[in-house]
C-alpha cells in the first residue's frame, strides 16, 4: 500500500504524487475547446454510454453499456422519428473522514438521441436490461406488398 497515493474525501488531491495524464484524460480531448466560450459551458464530466446500433431483417437494435444502471435510472422515449435514450447514474453516500485509495467510478447521466428511418413501428419498441447491457429492439413495419400495374395503350386517332 506504499505505492498507493492517497485521497482524502471525494475533492481532495494527491498527495506527494505528481498527475500524470490518463488514457481517460486523453481520449476527453476536444480540438473544438477554444469555442467553448462562444457555445456555453460544456459539461466534462458525467457518463458516456457506448452504443452499437444495428439493422436486421425485422428491427433495428441497439445495445448500450450501462452498468450499474437499474431499470428506474433508464428513460427511454421515442417521438416521430427520435429514439432517446437517457439515464443518470446518482453517486452514493460518501464520508468525507474516509480514504479513498482510487475513485474511478463515473456518476452523472447521458443521453443519446437517434434519427430512425421511415418505416419502424414504435409503438412495439421493447427494451431490456441484463447485466449491464441495454438492448432496444425497434421493430420495422411489414412491407406492403408490391401490386403489379398493366400498361395499357391507347389507340392513336387519326
Amino acid at each position: 500500500m506504499a505505492e498507493l497515493a492517497i485521497r482524502k474525501g471525494n475533492g481532495g488531491n494527491l498527495q506527494g504524487v505528481p498527475r500524470i495524464p490518463t488514457l481517460r484524460d486523453l481520449m476527453k480531448w476536444d480540438p473544438f475547446s477554444e469555442m467553448a466560450p462562444l457555445l456555453g459551458a460544456m459539461p466534462t464530466e458525467g457518463i458516456v454510454a457506448s452504443f452499437d446500433v444495428k439493422e436486421t431483417a425485422n428491427a433495428y437494435i441497439f445495445n448500450a453499456d450501462v452498468p450499474g444502471f437499474v431499470e428506474k435510472d433508464l428513460d427511454i422515449s421515442a417521438v416521430g422519428d427520435r429514439l432517446t435514450i437517457s439515464g443518470n447514474r446518482r453517486n452514493e453516500r460518501e464520508d468525507k473522514t474516509d480514504t479513498y485509495y482510487v475513485c474511478e467510478r463515473r456518476y452523472g447521466s447521458f443521453a443519446r438521441t437517434f434519427t430512425l428511418p421511415q418505416g419502424v413501428d414504435i409503438d412495439h419498441v421493447n427494451a431490456e436490461l441484463k447485466q449491464g447491457i441495454l438492448t432496444v429492439t425497434v421493430p420495422r413495419l411489414a412491407a406492403a406488398p408490391t401490386k403489379k400495374i398493366a400498361v395499357k395503350s391507347a389507340a392513336v386517332k387519326a
